[in-house]
């Protein structure tokens, strides 16, 4: 099933500019790997050498965060959005 994925600033050079990809997956796990088949690099900058998702890496299925959910284990269904938001920090 397809879901679009909303990728940031950050890593559109890695999309070609491209601001939204589809990509064919039935959980986090799958989406993770589906962007790597098609931007090769990607994985790379959303988990680190285990697998994980960096801490700086949050994703959202529908505006509600994974970490709340099954992680990437959480399942998807065709139309989802998924969205891939880099941590911000700073302030004073």
């Amino acid at each position: 099933m397809a879901v679009r994925v909303q990728i940031p600033a950050p890593l559109r050079p890695l999309t070609g500019g491209a601001d939204t990809v589809e990509v064919e997956a039935k959980d986090i796990a799958g989406v993770i790997d589906g962007l790597e088949g098609k931007h090769k690099g990607l994985k790379d900058r959303l988990c680190d050498q285990t697998g994980n998702l960096r801490s700086y890496v949050r994703i959202f299925v529908n505006d509600e965060d994974i970490r709340f959910l099954q992680e990437k284990s959480t399942a998807l269904k065709a139309g989802d959005t998924v969205a891939i938001v880099p941590a911000i920090a700073g302030g004073c």
